[in-house]
Order: structure tokens, then C-alpha cells, then sequence
């Protein structure tokens, strides 16, 4: 005897193209210095429109592809809701008003370049911004215990990977190669092994 169904609530999505352009407009105009923590903690905290598994996938395609991976990012999400003019709105949103900031910001400092008062706020800036980072991967990585490499191999692979490029110093796109590649054929045989045995 079946039980009477569960209906579950929608997962939490853009409504709109005019929400979707101001939630990206918002995340940008938050992200000075980078906006990987922003990004998480809007799409993924606050709008709840990616799971952090989620996020962590797509931040890892949009870091392969190449482009800015925040405009990857976006290009993506917006596509995904709305197609070819959600992903179209969603960078409209994300470039339009930081633009137009960028370009009064430096009409305003143009003579004061050498000025040390400026350069010691960009520093400060530049500090906070390695913090928030810092702290969103910290945040994001309970997610990988639900990857299926299993959290042992995946810190692991953070730790390589942390010690090739900030150590080693040895270049993004040849630590994408090997490792990416790796890793993606070996999760793939995983999954791949995984649906074989709940086949009947």
C-alpha cells in the first residue's frame, strides 16, 4: 500500500528577467575585490537558487571555460532559467552598472594615481578580499563530502592543488589540465560504476 505522495516545493528560481538582471546587478555592485564570496552567498544562501553542491559544480565548469569565471558564471545561470536572453541578461546585469562606477571612480582619481592615501585603501581592500574568498572556501567545502570522489580524495586534491598553484607556483590552466582531467575521468567511472550496480 502507497502512502499518500509528498509534494515538494519548488526549488527556488529567478521569476523573472528583470530579477534576474537586478540580482546580478546587486551581486556585482557587492563585489569589490572579487566576487566569489558574494556570489555564494546571494545565489546560494540567500536566493537558495543553487544548492553548494551545485555552486561548486558550475564555479568549476565556469573556472575552466575561458573568460572572467564570474561572467561564465552568470552566462550560465541566466541561461539555464531563460535561455540564450536570461544568459544576455544576466551579464547586462552583472557589467552595466559596475561600468558606469569604474568609469566615474577613475574620472575621479585621475590625478591621484601616485597618491599613497589611495593605494593604502586599495591594499586594505585587497586584504579583505583575500579574507572573503578565504572564508567562502572554507564555507563551500562540507559540500564535497557529497562529491563523489569522497571528502578523503577531494581534500587531498585541494591540498595539491593549493600547493601547485600558491607554492609551486605553477600555472592555473596546466593544473586545470592534469588534475581537472584526472579527477573528471575518475568521477566519471564512479558514477558510471555506481548506476551499473543499481541496474537490475
Amino acid at each position: 500500500m502507497n502512502g499518500p505522495e509528498v509534494s515538494l516545493p519548488p526549488h527556488p528560481h529567478p521569476q523573472s528577467l528583470r530579477e534576474l538582471f537586478w540580482a546580478f546587478t546587486w551581486l556585482a555592485l557587492q563585489g569589490f575585490g572579487g566576487v566569489l564570496a558574494v556570489v555564494q552567498r546571494e545565489l546560494v544562501d540567500k536566493k537558495q537558487w543553487l544548492t553548494r553542491a551545485q555552486f561548486i559544480e558550475d564555479w568549476a565548469v565556469a573556472q575552466v571555460l575561458p573568460g572572467p569565471n564570474v561572467v561564465n558564471l552568470c552566462l550560465m545561470i541566466g541561461d539555464r532559467y531563460f535561455g540564450v536572453r536570461g544568459g544576455l541578461t544576466a551579464l547586462a546585469g552583472m557589467l552595466t552598472f559596475p561600468l558606469l562606477l569604474v568609469l566615474v571612480l577613475s574620472w575621479l582619481t585621475l590625478g591621484a594615481a601616485d597618491s599613497v592615501q589611495l593605494q593604502g585603501a586599495l591594499r586594505g581592500m585587497g586584504a579583505v578580499a583575500a579574507g572573503m574568498i578565504a572564508a567562502t572556501g572554507f564555507k563551500l567545502f562540507p559540500a564535497l563530502k557529497q562529491n563523489v570522489l569522497g571528502a578523503l580524495l577531494c581534500s587531498m586534491l585541494v591540498a595539491i592543488t593549493f600547493a601547485l598553484i600558491a607554492l609551486l607556483r605553477v600555472p592555473l590552466i596546466w593544473v586545470l589540465l592534469a588534475l581537472g582531467s584526472l579527477t573528471s575521468v575518475w568521477a566519471n567511472r564512479l558514477l558510471a560504476a555506481a548506476q551499473g550496480q543499481r541496474a537490475p
